[in-house]
């Protein structure tokens, strides 16, 4: 899937929100943890890791808005250092379980957040890809989220949120 489209749009929901919130320090540290947050939010709603309990997950349409709230924040960090030129969504990594696939994005975003190059942004897109995969998402369900998030977004700015 090619990730323009993506990119261009989170740049002008940015500008929008940093020019409306008078913004001029940099916030990417609080970009990494609005992700690890929403994250966590996604693997809490999936239930992968409580064992201790009998209770499936969400339904699809709460995973995939939890997995979009993601992907702002993804594409923001892509945006803050430079890395929107990315063309196309990389390869996803190969399957594996829900609950080693968390604690591989977050380990992914932390080394990130520490190196910031241009491959460990890939491989943040390909860990997502492997989540998006394995939570059943095909590329044009998650398209088709994030524009209905974004505009979501630009409304619960007006709004005061």
């Amino acid at each position: 899937m090619n990730l323009q489209k993506l990119f261009h749009m989170q740049q002008e929901l940015d500008r929008y929100i940093q020019s409306n919130r008078n913004v001029e320090e940099s916030v990417f540290r609080k970009k990494v943890l609005a992700l690890q947050v929403e994250l966590s939010e996604l693997a809490n709603e999936t239930r992968c890791f409580k064992f201790w309990s009998t209770k499936g997950p969400s339904d699809k349409n709460t995973l995939l808005e939890e997995y979009v709230d993601c992907i702002h924040f993804l594409l923001s960090l892509g945006i803050e250092k430079g890395y929107n030129s990315l063309g196309e969504w990389p390869a996803p990594l190969e399957e594996q379980d829900l609950t080693e696939l968390f604690l591989l994005a977050h380990q992914s975003v932390s080394e990130f957040t520490e190196h910031a190059t241009h491959e460990d942004y890939s491989n943040l897109w390909r860990t997502f890809g492997a989540l998006a995969k394995a939570l059943g998402f095909s590329y044009e369900e998650v398209l088709a989220a994030y524009i209905d998030k974004n505009e979501t977004n630009y409304k619960r700015q007006q709004q005061g949120y």
